[in-house]
């Protein structure tokens, strides 16, 4: 054991090989020492326990080993070619280069964020992007806080606390991460009151449901799930007129939420912010990533008096968002304002991308890839909108297929483990790569890193 020992090198022979000079120099001498004391220790334990001695070639190349590790898991641009838009695992929406620019200004140095440039006084947090919200949707007034869920909860906790809400029991839904609407509610501090058939519900069931206890109504849109068949519900209209009558408030949760309609590109149509507003509901709940493409945040609009309530309560400012993100949501909405989102969101821009587009796409790929020496094809693909929107609708879309690259599995992790990571679908034992979720700009990036596995 002693001679095995004797073989492992010592921790300042290590630091000084040339080949962690890079990681020398972009982290500091004592990290590098830190990093390679902890692999020969490592190494010592093993020869302890019966194994060989390693010298420095062996240790080196486990040091490397562990520094390529640690940037892996450090959050890394990746390409989606899995054809699911908003792909959650994936970080759902990218944004618009607008968007970018304009978080990227408000974090390299200050801004108004709370001050008020008239008159030199503190004002109220980013009144700007509520105001472009508002604009956008035709509400009265307007709150971001960090998520949807949040969003919910603020209202639950700032208008119903210690009392009734009444729901749909078919809009009772488990969103991802098993984090469910009837746990929201009770987190709240609110009474849950379920009415109705999980397939049918009847406004008479909400009209009898209330109480002097009744606090809210509560409407949930099924962002993740359908139900179809013998089926029945309470428009937010009807809900509303009739809540309103009885001097009750009623707040729609729209999930994902939208800013345009999607019918017009084959898909289902989904409910428009503006048509949550105009029905007459109070406060409408939604994602500001997801449909809408910013980054990711939460945003109620409604009537002003009740939002003006939710403004006083304390969870505002725990659910507050910086002024990175405050940024992002104007910079996107000005997209939608202007009438430019199908051009600028790239959601909408994948969403709305003609399938003769695609297709050239993938054949400038094809051809790209014979000079290669790839052999490569394109094939029918099914993409999603993905991010618990729109479930079981799907786009037609093109994919490139790469025959001659090895087994499907072998080729995926060697995918994912290029520069950029690429990742792609696996289907009927075959590896697509689907355009349709390759923005254009990335094409020649994927190409570099497709060309790259001829060469291995």
């Amino acid at each position: 054991m002693e001679e095995e020992l004797r073989k492992l090198p010592s921790v300042d022979e290590v630091v000084r090989d040339k080949r962690l000079a890079v990681f020398v120099s972009e982290h500091s001498h004592e990290q590098a020492v830190a990093l390679v004391r902890e692999v020969i220790e490592e190494a010592r334990q093993r020869v302890i326990a019966g194994g060989p001695g390693e010298g420095t070639k062996d240790i080196v190349a486990q040091v490397l080993t562990r520094i390529s590790n640690w940037k892996r898991q450090a959050l890394l641009p990746v390409i989606n070619a899995t054809g699911v838009i908003l792909h959650t695992n994936l970080g759902r929406a990218p944004l618009s280069q607008e968007t970018l620019m304009a978080m990227q200004e408000v974090a390299s140095g200050y801004c108004n964020l709370e001050f008020n440039l008239d008159d030199g006084e503190r004002g109220p947090r980013a009144p700007q992007v509520e105001n472009l919200l508002c604009l956008a949707t035709g509400a009265e007034a307007a709150i971001v806080v960090n998520n949807n869920a949040a969003a919910v909860l603020l209202c639950l906790a700032g208008l119903a606390k210690d009392r009734e809400v009444i729901i749909s029991r078919g809009e009772l839904m488990e969103i991802g991460g098993e984090f469910r609407l009837p746990d929201v509610i009770v987190q709240g501090g609110c009474i849950l009151k379920e009415v109705g058939a999980t397939n049918r519900t009847y406004l008479k069931d909400f009209e009898s449901a209330i109480t002097e206890n009744t606090a809210a109504l509560l409407k949930a849109h099924s962002s993740n799930y359908r139900i179809v068949g013998f089926t029945a519900s309470v428009t937010a209209k009807e809900l509303a007129e009739m809540a309103h009558q009885k001097g009750l408030p009623v707040i729609e949760d729209l999930g994902s939420g939208s800013l345009l309609d999607t019918a017009p590109y084959g898909l289902a149509p989904e409910p428009t912010i503006q048509s949550a507003v105009a029905s007459g509901v109070d406060l409408v709940t939604f994602s500001c990533d997801k449909l809408l493409g910013g980054p990711q945040a939460g945003a109620i609009v409604g009537k002003k008096e009740w939002v003006d309530k939710l403004r006083k309560h304390p969870l505002v400012r725990a659910m507050r968002v910086d002024k990175l993100t405050l940024a992002g949501i104007g910079a996107t909405l000005r997209h939608y304002i202007k009438g430019e989102a199908l051009e600028k969101v790239p959601v909408w821009r994948m969403i709305s991308a003609p399938l003769a587009g695609i297709e050239k796409r993938v054949k400038a790929f094809e051809r790209k890839l014979e000079k290669a020496g790839l052999e490569s094809g394109m094939v029918a693909s099914t993409a999603t909108v993905g991010g618990g929107s729109l479930p079981g609708e799907t786009l037609p879309s093109k994919a490139l297929v790469l025959w001659s690259a090895g087994p499907p599995q072998d080729l995926s992790r060697k995918l994912r483990f290029s520069e950029p990571p690429v990742v792609a679908r696996i289907d009927e034992d075959t590896l697509m790569l689907d355009l349709r979720t390759v923005l254009p700009e990335q094409d020649g990036p994927l190409a570099e890193v497709l060309v790259k596995l001829k060469k291995g």
